[in-house]
């Protein structure tokens, strides 16, 4: 599922207070980066599965392995995980309405911090 039209798609930030901010919100970059890319992930685990808020993005400058970036964030997604398949993002997905209410509330949380300094 896509969180269309969140405002985040339109930010750029810098590496490293992204980093900051997104782990603040449990969104976690750990490995899941390359040198041109980055993904943050929010794992939640609920009675109907196991699902992941994804906030990616992708390198507007710099380098993401010397932590001198500037990235483009892009649309973020919810997907639930299958087992041992992976992560569906779907349209044919049911997502729970509390599960895609608390995400976007999160979104909107995370939106308005990034702004404070995004470029």
């Amino acid at each position: 599922m896509k969180f269309e039209n969140t405002g985040i798609e339109t930010l750029k930030a810098d590496l490293n207070r992204l980093d900051e901010v997104m782990l603040e919100h449990g969104l976690v970059r750990e490995g899941q980066w390359d040198y041109e890319r980055v993904t943050y992930d929010k794992k939640y685990e609920i009675k109907e599965g196991t699902y992941y808020l994804r906030v990616q993005g992708h390198v507007h400058e710099g380098d993401v392995g010397a932590h001198k970036a500037i990235i483009q964030l892009m649309t973020p997604l919810l997907g639930k995980h299958y087992y041992p398949h992976g992560v569906e993002y779907g349209e044919g997905e049911h997502f729970p309405k509390t599960l895609v209410s608390q995400c976007d509330k999160l979104l909107k949380d995370v939106k308005a911090e990034v702004e404070k300094f995004a470029l």
